[in-house]
């Protein structure tokens, strides 16, 4: 296969408009980080915006390469499958930790803790 194979001008269209739409969600998250008073909603621009970026552009190397190679490549869907496992971990751990250190300096606009007895469905 020659490495100066001309593609179709949809399959380079389609590519540059998903990254560039990537590159539009991780200024948006990054407007949202910035922009956001507290840090439970500083938590959720960056994720959204994260997850939705490495969408587009796992879709668009899966289209562009798929297109070089004339067949299917289906590799790049591991990081988005990956990250739409270990995003919402990370975000409910960041989360749980939040609420920790809020509850240890003694504010009062955290929700109380969960106790044994209502846990169990007491």
């Amino acid at each position: 296969m020659n490495a100066l194979q001309e593609l179709p001008v949809w399959v380079e269209t389609l590519t540059a408009v998903l990254l560039v739409l990537s590159g539009l969600f991780a200024l948006t998250g990054a407007m949202g980080l910035l922009r956001m008073k507290d840090f439970f909603q500083r938590m959720h621009p960056p994720a959204l915006a994260s997850t939705l970026g490495a969408w587009c552009v796992a879709l668009a190397s899966i289209i562009y390469f798929s297109a070089l190679k004339q067949g299917p490549v289906l590799h790049a869907w591991l990081i988005p499958i990956l990250l739409a496992i270990t995003v919402p971990v990370t975000t409910l751990l960041l989360a749980r930790t939040g609420l920790f250190r809020k509850r240890m300096a003694g504010d009062d606009d955290v929700p109380p803790e969960v106790s044994e007895g209502r846990h169990e469905g007491k």
